[in-house]
């Protein structure tokens, strides 16, 4: 069954690539080669979505979760301004898989351990997904990602998700800031979690916040963390956190 949580849009026109390189974190360019996973920011740096950049010819389309296809379609919009290209809706749906990818679908470009995807029908392959989530420490839009998040913060860098010698793109300035600090102070990491909290549970080391808690599977957990505070055994409801970085 294909992944009804993900909407394909498509922009079409000679200048699809040209437009997108002005305004996304990664470089259009690597769309020669299969897929792109780029984001989307505000002014300020902050996260609008997340999504996957797909050649289709002179086309480009976007996969991206569905709840923000919408805001992201319009805000789209807003730059095209005098842009020779559409941006549309489409019927298309998402596979996904691990494995040997069937033909015409391409390799999640964050992970290797996260398969294949693809948009012409191929069959689905029922997956544990979150399992695979954790064990790579990749964040899921309106779970780990949030419109308070910085991409290096989630670990974009990592994930094959931001190119730092492209062009200017919207809020490239910010993110290049953050690079060039000598570390951050804040971020997504893997931590070992004995017990079960529910998604968001502050964590504590002693009585200081120390981060919060996220997806979980496995004895592990994605974690957003105050690196300082972030030693020891630490709480998140019921659970006993730990992180090992």
């Amino acid at each position: 069954m294909a992944d009804e949580m993900r909407k394909v849009l498509r922009v079409r026109g000679a200048g699809a690539r040209d437009f997108l390189q002005g305004l996304v974190t990664n470089d259009v360019a690597g769309l020669d080669k299969g897929l792109v996973y780029a984001a989307l920011l505000t002014p300020q740096g902050k996260y609008l979505a997340d999504f996957f950049l797909v050649p289709d010819g002179q086309d480009v389309l976007i996969d991206l979760p569905a709840a923000l296809a919408p805001s992201i379609k319009q805000r789209l919009t807003m730059y095209k301004l005098r842009s020779p290209i559409e941006i549309q809706d489409t019927d298309l749906t998402v596979s996904r898989g691990t494995g040997t990818p069937p033909e015409g679908a391409h390799a999640d470009p964050r992970d290797p351990s996260l398969g294949w995807r693809g948009y012409a029908g191929q069959p689905d392959q029922p997956t544990d997904w979150d399992a695979l989530r954790v064990a790579a420490c990749v964040p899921e839009a309106g779970v780990e990602l949030t419109p308070d998040s910085f991409i290096l913060e989630a670990g974009f860098d990592r994930l094959n998700g931001v190119d730092f010698r492209k062009g200017c793109y919207v809020g490239q300035e910010v993110t290049a800031r953050m690079k060039h600090k000598t570390e951050l102070r804040k971020g997504l990491a893997l931590v070992e979690v004995d017990g079960t909290a529910p998604v968001g549970t502050e964590i504590m080391a002693g009585e200081k916040p120390a981060g919060t808690l996220y997806t979980q599977s496995g004895g592990r957990g994605i974690a957003y963390l105050r690196f300082d505070r972030a030693k020891g055994e630490m709480t998140a409801g019921d659970a006993v956190v730990r992180y090992n970085g």
